[in-house]
């Protein structure tokens, strides 16, 4: 495994693989990895000769300074997990390189409607933020696909329309979220939970399941925008009522064919419930298709 920390040196070599043909898969990260990351090197090795992984701790898409600095570092861990996975090529390149005249550009993105909801809604300016470096990671890696988790839904809609728009001559894939074996889902956050918040933080997951489960067996019902504010609010009681208390900051269903929040479920199979929760001041995403996965 090679690692790099100069544009300039990995775009040579970079250029030099593709002169040999090889297809380069890409994963881009902020480091503390874990399985879930894992599981896309292991993806990218599966439909690629190369696999890149960059690792960058973005400043632009943290809209709290709080948040920046509690972000682990586990560099040598990081290294050592992806060697044994069998990662070819490591970018870990420094603020200065990616921002050789500050974090405040000139160049801004907007996503209109999509990023004034959800994510976007509570973290003013974080899709901006990922956008800028997810295409400055796409000029410089250059590769023929791109992975990323659907834990992180509304960023994979947001980078497919980057991609889409700006013509990014890739191919990108959204792969399925590892779950711990409670249903929690993997994030680096979860290093900032103790084992008691974590299976309470496990009941996010359960109370998604619990409203698929709902929605699945009375789809009539839930053509009516009551039944989903009664399913919203008993989600919300359900988990502020858990001997830690997990504080919905928001639970969203989203129609992932009209790309926008709906109030009804006239069709399962094209929506996905959303929902930010926070267990003891870390706030955790997640979020569940109803149907099979049509992104």
């Amino acid at each position: 495994m090679e690692v790099f920390r100069s544009i300039k040196d990995i775009k040579e070599h970079l250029s030099q693989l593709k002169k040999e043909k090889h297809s380069i898969g890409f994963v881009p990260t902020m480091g503390a990895l874990h399985e879930g990351h894992l599981s896309l090197v292991s993806n990218a090795k599966q439909e690629n000769s190369k696999v890149v992984v960059s690792i960058f701790v973005n400043p632009t898409q943290f809209n709290r300074e709080e948040d920046l600095l509690k972000y682990p570092n586990r560099e040598e861990e990081d290294l050592k997990m992806l060697n044994e996975v069998g990662c070819n090529i490591v970018f870990i390149p420094t603020k200065e390189g990616i921002y050789p005249s500050g974090v405040n550009t000139y160049t801004t993105f907007s996503f209109g409607s999509l990023e004034q909801i959800m994510e976007g809604k509570y973290r003013k300016g974080h899709f901006h933020g990922v956008a800028l470096i997810v295409s400055k990671l796409f000029h410089i890696i250059q590769p023929d696909t791109a992975y990323f988790g659907q834990k992180d839904l509304q960023q994979y809609l947001i980078i497919k329309s980057l991609v889409n728009d700006l013509s990014f001559p890739l191919t990108l894939r959204c792969c399925s979220t590892v779950r711990e074996e409670s249903g929690l889902a993997l994030s680096s956050r979860n290093l900032r939970l103790t084992n008691q918040e974590r299976k309470v933080a496990s009941n996010i997951y359960k109370q998604l399941t619990l409203a698929k489960n709902n929605i699945l067996e009375k789809p009539e019902t839930f053509k009516k925008p009551k039944s989903i504010n009664t399913l919203k609010k008993s989600i919300i009681n359900s988990l502020k009522q858990l001997e830690t208390p997990v504080i919905v900051e928001y639970i969203e269903f989203f129609n992932l064919e009209k790309m926008e929040l709906c109030q009804t479920i006239s069709k399962p199979i094209s929506v996905a419930i959303c929902i930010a929760a926070i267990v003891n001041e870390v706030r955790l995403i997640d979020n569940l298709f109803i149907g099979d996965k049509i992104i």
